[in-house]
């Protein structure tokens, strides 16, 4: 790389106001894990100018959620070798809660030949991206964020209770889309937005959700990649705005008992990639076979993809019926109550709504997951059931309850393998079990309560 003032000039633009005057001082390079967790290395930004990639054990990729390891003792090929990431200089961007001139840079993870490291998460989602390119197809996407704003936690056997707002009272559930509600997390809004602008992203808009504390934002729709590389900044910077008012930001799926879940719902169209036609859209404004069977793919693969989707324990505990989360794979024409939704759009912007990640995801693995089922009912010819008219809370569940009926569907679906690469399946599937059997070990309170004396 050049010195460090040509290295500044080629930025993207958002990093380069950032830094206009100011001497950078340090870079964080930085790649997703399997949870989303961003590993890697600060290093000085002269040293970075002058480096075109750096080290990291792949094992990162084996590490769960609670610092331990995924079972890989029989694994001969886990021997802990080095990867070799390499910036991916479009992805600049200020990391301006900190105390000096910082950028972080995402990077991509090859192995010694060069080839991409098939279980890292960015690398999955290319892997399915490039599956669409190579039929003259452009996938778009437009997630959407829920999370909460709780009061600080310090004590895991304490219930996690919603924030203080400007008024000195806790945040109040079922305000859904109240203007007064977002105004109690005015500063913290503030400091997301400006952290936002600095960082180069266009929010959509934010609103209050139906749970105490609540909030969801809404970004422009794009480039799956791109939007899963904002997700992964945006939890990074959300949180860190919370902390500046001394509280936490969460976006586990189902923090507080009996508030609604939180969710990222995925909008997905498919364009032309010669022409930039929406192939949902036919010549005369109605429904392609390609969009049926894009929906299609979505019922008959989807239950095979929540292990990924809903990655936690914790996660399952958000479809519940009639808490703002689908219990089912019905799909309907603006209908809430379903897990594929069609908003109500014009031609040019038809979609089709995936109503069933949790916010808990890996974005890159969420988004992945959600367009390789979509895929293979388009490559399969696979029809949707009929459109489903009503309360979908009536009908009968069709998605895994458990983690650990998820996670033997996953790991039952070659298909699905093919598709997100039967490397990072085997690896997830290690790295998930391991989770959930770890999970198992644990006697919550509820047990102690209810069965220490009575059974």
């Amino acid at each position: 790389m050049a010195d460090l003032k040509e290295f500044v000039k080629g930025l993207p633009e958002a990093a380069q106001a950032y830094l206009e005057n100011r001497r950078l001082d340090e870079v964080e390079c930085i790649i997703s894990d399997l949870p989303g967790i961003a590993r890697g290395k600060a290093v000085p930004a002269t040293k970075f100018a002058r480096q075109d990639y750096f080290h990291l054990p792949d094992s990162i990729f084996y590490q769960t959620i609670t610092g331990d390891w995924g079972e890989a003792a029989g694994d001969e090929g886990f021997i802990e070798r080095d990867m070799i990431l390499r910036p991916d200089m479009s992805t600049a961007s200020a990391a301006p809660w900190t105390a000096d001139w910082t950028i972080q840079v995402i990077h991509d993870a090859f192995d010694r030949e060069g080839a991409p490291i098939p279980f890292s998460p960015r690398n999955v989602l290319r892997r399915v991206v490039e599956m669409y390119h190579a039929r003259g197809w452009k996938p778009v996407v437009a997630p959407e964020m829920e999370f909460f704003l709780v009061a600080r936690n310090l004590d895991p056997a304490h219930e996690i209770k919603p924030m203080m707002g400007r008024s000195g009272r806790p945040a109040a559930a079922r305000q859904a889309y109240s203007m007064t509600a977002v105004d109690e997390f005015g500063p913290v809004i503030d400091d997301i937005y400006d952290f936002a602008e600095a960082q180069g992203f266009e929010i959509d808009g934010i609103t209050q959700e139906g749970g105490a504390g609540q909030l969801e934002i809404n970004l422009r729709h794009g480039d799956p990649i791109k939007l899963a590389d904002e997700v992964f900044y945006f939890k990074r910077l959300i949180r860190e705005a919370a902390l500046k008012h001394d509280c936490f930001a969460t976006f586990m799926a189902k923090p507080i008992e009996d508030e609604p879940g939180s969710a990222m719902h995925v909008h997905h169209s498919i364009l032309d990639i010669e022409t930039g036609r929406n192939l949902f859209a036919g010549p005369q404004g109605g429904e392609t076979d390609l969009f049926f069977h894009f929906i299609g793919g979505l019922q008959k693969h989807l239950p095979s993809a929540i292990a990924v989707l809903a990655p936690y324990v914790n996660s399952y505990r958000r479809y519940v019926k009639d808490h703002a989360a689908p219990i089912n794979l019905a799909w309907g024409r603006d209908n809430r109550t379903t897990g594929i939704r069609v908003p109500l759009s014009g031609p040019d912007a038809r979609r089709v709504e995936n109503r069933m990640a949790g916010m808990d995801c890996n974005p890159y693995l969420g988004i992945a997951a959600s367009l390789s089922c979509g895929l293979l009912g388009i490559l399969n010819e696979e029809w949707p059931d009929k459109q489903f008219k009503g309360d979908a809370y009536s009908g009968e569940s069709d998605i895994p309850n458990v983690m650990g009926e998820a996670l033997t569907l996953f790991e039952e679906a070659t298909a699905l393998h093919d598709i997100l690469g039967p490397e990072f399946a085997r690896v997830y599937a290690i790295v998930k079990r391991t989770e959930y059997e770890e999970f198992l070990q644990v006697i919550s309170p509820w047990e102690r309560e209810h069965l220490l004396l009575n059974v």
